[in-house]
């Protein structure tokens, strides 16, 4: 399973944002490099995955494109694994019908549908244990909630996806630019 699969981080990947704080040589499955991106939005984690799954951030990017593509995102462009802008101030473009898109697609797949609603993880690598809380507040207050993403960039300001179950009705909401985007999406 690919999930097993162990590799290296090397402390050459520059990540900058919100980290998992993974060091040099740390030996990390892909699982855990997961609920790091998910649970804490660890750039450092879609840097190391970025480099494995694609061979390179290019690589990798290509492979979102197309992905993207493939699902319907007609209105959005991927540069970087980590969302965040560089140092020219580009960054990946979206909208929040795309996003909406993306999760509804995400949500089919079983590995992603349980990290995304794990409220708390315990991760032990080569080097150290991590202790992980999902930043997604909605997860621990609206009984509903079946998993979601919080980001932040300097354009976009807070982001949030979210996917709820009731009634046997499902609902993804997005929220760009939103200060009060747990509110908000727990009103929807």
């Amino acid at each position: 399973m690919l999930l097993s699969f162990t590799i290296f981080f090397y402390s050459s990947t520059i990540a900058y944002g919100s980290s998992v704080y993974l060091k040099e040589n740390e030996e990390v499955t892909i699982e855990k490099l997961l609920y790091g991106l998910m649970l804490r939005s660890g750039n450092d984690a879609a840097i190391a995955l970025a480099n494995y799954v694609g061979g390179s951030m290019e690589g990798f990017v290509t492979l979102m494109n197309e992905t993207a593509a493939s699902i319907g995102m007609t209105n959005t462009k991927f540069i970087n694994s980590t969302g965040l802008e560089d140092n020219l101030g580009n960054g990946n473009t979206s909208t929040s019908y795309d996003l909406a898109l993306l999760m509804s697609h995400a949500m089919q797949n079983k590995i992603f549908r349980t990290i995304t609603q794990t409220k708390t993880k315990v991760a032990k690598t080569s080097l150290k244990t991590y202790h992980w809380t999902n930043k997604n507040k909605l997860l621990f207050n609206y009984e509903h909630t079946t998993g979601g993403k919080t980001g932040y960039t300097k354009k976009a300001y807070r982001t949030l996806v979210t996917s709820a179950s009731k009634d046997n009705k499902n609902l993804t909401i997005v929220t760009l630019n939103q200060a009060n985007d747990f509110e908000i999406h727990k009103n929807l």
